[in-house]
């Protein structure tokens, strides 16, 4: 006898890594089931970075929504993302959220309860901090503070060590005791998958995309940003301090590094994703799409494409 079938997905969710193809899975997959993208891509969400933040050539909600010298926070991210996926849903349409960044992926998907953003001038105190004793003492100084966030970060990690001093200092905690982030609740029945490419073909992608990047004037554009303010939070872009700091090959071979350590990080953080389904995407973003169609058909149906 088999037990109830899960609702049917009104929210479907595609994470991976970088260069796992996850906007042309995406778009090929909203052509299937008459969906809309929403971006889950904590650095998507600026203009002014298109080529170095691969931003997608198709109209994808929260995506170059903000100017470069605003303070990005995943707080204001999950408003945005909420209330853009509840008007598609109202709409009767499905929304395909899309991204790399595990924690704007979560926000758009569940009620976190966020910590509050900084105090003004104290992300800037930690940073220096950070950069003035370097990463091992700020590490240690966390681990002093908070050693629940300090197991949870590595001391390299720049943004997430100064984020829990920031934390710690307010009295609380990047890693709280009831961590909901990991919790398989969703606001709307949502369809979980996770892209998956083995490594040494993941590794190519990067190189060949990190290259295609410096074709299309990525130097220019980056230097087109850093003429003007840029926030904190814009600066964390994969590539500005390379490109700024580095002649051009080794800026290159820099990011490429850089990048497949990322994306490393991101294999990572998508199989602690509750409910993810694993789904292999070493082949055309036609057949991946058609792979998660049928895993979404199997747990009850998405809305059929739509005619015309």
């Amino acid at each position: 006898m088999t037990g109830p079938r899960s609702p049917a997905p009104r929210v479907v969710a595609i994470f991976g890594p970088t260069a796992s193809s996850k906007s042309a899975v995406a778009e090929a997959l909203a052509d299937r089931i008459g969906g809309e993208l929403v971006s889950a891509d904590s650095m998507q969400v600026y203009r002014g970075l298109p080529i170095l933040t691969n931003q997608p050539e198709r109209p994808t909600r929260l995506v170059a929504m903000w100017p470069l010298d605003f303070d990005a926070s995943v707080g204001e991210y999950q408003r945005l993302a909420h209330a853009a996926i509840d008007e598609l849903l109202a709409a009767g349409r499905t929304a395909v959220v899309v991204g790399g960044t595990g924690l704007y992926l979560r926000a758009a998907l569940a009620e976190l309860e966020l910590p509050p953003a900084p105090e003004p001038g104290r992300r800037e105190h930690w940073e220096r901090l950070y950069d003035r004793i370097g990463a091992e003492r700020a590490h240690g100084l966390l681990a002093q503070r908070d050693p629940a966030a300090a197991d949870a970060v590595h001391a390299n990690d720049r943004r997430r060590v100064v984020r829990a001093l920031e934390l710690a200092e307010i009295g609380q905690s990047l890693r709280p005791a009831e961590d909901r982030l990991w919790t398989e609740t969703t606001r709307h029945p949502t369809l979980i998958t996770g892209l998956d490419i083995p490594l040494d073909e993941l590794d190519r992608r990067i190189e060949e995309r990190t290259r295609t990047m410096f074709e299309r004037g990525v130097e220019d554009e980056v230097r087109t940003a850093l003429s003007r303010p840029l926030s904190s939070t814009a600066r964390q872009g994969l590539g500005l301090r390379e490109i700024e700091e580095l002649p051009r090959d080794e800026a290159l071979a820099q990011m490429v590094r850089r990048t497949r350590r990322y994306a490393r990080y991101q294999r990572k953080w998508m199989r602690r994703i509750p409910g993810l389904v694993i789904v292999a995407a070493d082949r055309p973003a036609e057949e991946t799409a058609d792979a998660i169609l049928e895993v979404a058909r199997a747990r009850q149906r998405v809305p059929a494409r739509r005619a015309g």
